[in-house]
């Protein structure tokens, strides 16, 4: 039987509520303001596109929209397997199993990097970013789309649900000395059905927590904000 790859960091969505985060993949951001602000930095047209912590593959189509090339790696085999089947009939796509600390590429073989909410969580990720200078080519750009806790309505019951995690303080300082820039983006969870919105919440807070705020917050809406950091190679 095949199994996650070694070293990889388990996570608690998507591996184990494969079906409820692709609820959440297709509520969060509904005007892709991430990825046109990583459009503005990296414009990815023709280039070598590597998509670290793919999952099922969800944003592997929007990335091959216009790169040259496409590659996701992902450490959990069943999720390669999904994300092999949603892009089959795409040309230039590949899907690897591998983790961040050990990319399956060769040296300078991408252009552009993102790891969406997957491993780079600040200290405890120098594995990861090593690996990124290996693989990135000079010139080239790495994204990591991480929470920001310290606003926004999600930020408040993130904050609730993990008061253990470093201190937003900590995390800005560790990306800043090592050369990283944050560019703090406004989006939201937006869905059709209070189902929906209550499934997810649930998958991304601890139980009582996600009570609590589900029982204080109305609508199909969450307004949540978000880092979006970046490094030049």
């Amino acid at each position: 039987m095949s199994r996650p790859s070694p070293g990889a960091v388990p996570s608690p969505n998507i591996w184990h509520h494969t079906a409820t985060y692709e609820l959440e993949n297709t509520a969060v951001d509904p005007e892709r303001r991430i990825e046109a602000a990583m459009a503005a930095l990296h414009d990815w047209s023709g280039q070598r596109f590597l998509d670290l912590g793919c999952g099922t593959g969800f944003h592997l189509p929007r990335w091959a929209e216009r790169a040259g090339s496409v590659v996701g790696v992902e450490p959990h085999p069943d999720l390669v397997a999904l994300a092999r089947r949603r892009t089959s009939r795409l040309a230039g796509v590949g899907v690897l199993q591998g983790t961040a600390q050990d990319v399956p590429l060769p040296d300078a073989s991408v252009d552009v990097v993102q790891a969406r909410w997957a491993y780079f969580f600040g200290p405890g990720c120098e594995p990861g970013l090593a690996e990124l200078d290996r693989v990135v080519a000079r010139g080239g750009t790495a994204f990591v789309v991480d929470n920001d806790p310290t606003r926004s309505t999600f930020g408040d019951w993130f904050r609730r649900g993990y008061p253990h995690l470093d201190p937003p303080a900590v995390v800005e300082r560790f990306w800043s000395t090592r050369g990283w820039t944050r560019v703090p983006l406004d989006v939201c969870w937006r869905f059709t059905s209070r189902a929906d919105l209550e499934a997810v919440t649930r998958v991304e807070l601890p139980g009582p927590v996600a009570d609590a705020v589900l029982s204080e917050h109305e609508g199909l809406e969450v307004d949540y904000a978000v880092n979006l950091w970046w490094k030049r190679f």
